[in-house]
């Protein structure tokens, strides 16, 4: 389990993103880092990416 940097997670949501505190509690700390740009999701996929992935795995032309 990964612990939660609280201090530094209100200094985040309700100084830098300015949420008020009921918002605040209302959100998960991965939608705060979401907000703040900090998401660790990895980007976009490019086109180069779905060739690839297209080219692993064929579409057989057979629905379901």
């Amino acid at each position: 389990m990964k612990r939660i940097a609280w201090a530094g997670l209100m200094r985040l949501g309700l100084l830098r993103l300015g949420l008020a505190p009921e918002v605040f509690w209302g959100l998960t700390p991965a939608e705060i880092m979401v907000m703040a740009g900090e998401s660790e999701a990895s980007p976009a996929m490019d086109r180069t990416g779905f060739a690839e992935l297209a080219a692993r795995f064929p579409d057989d032309g057979q629905a379901g």
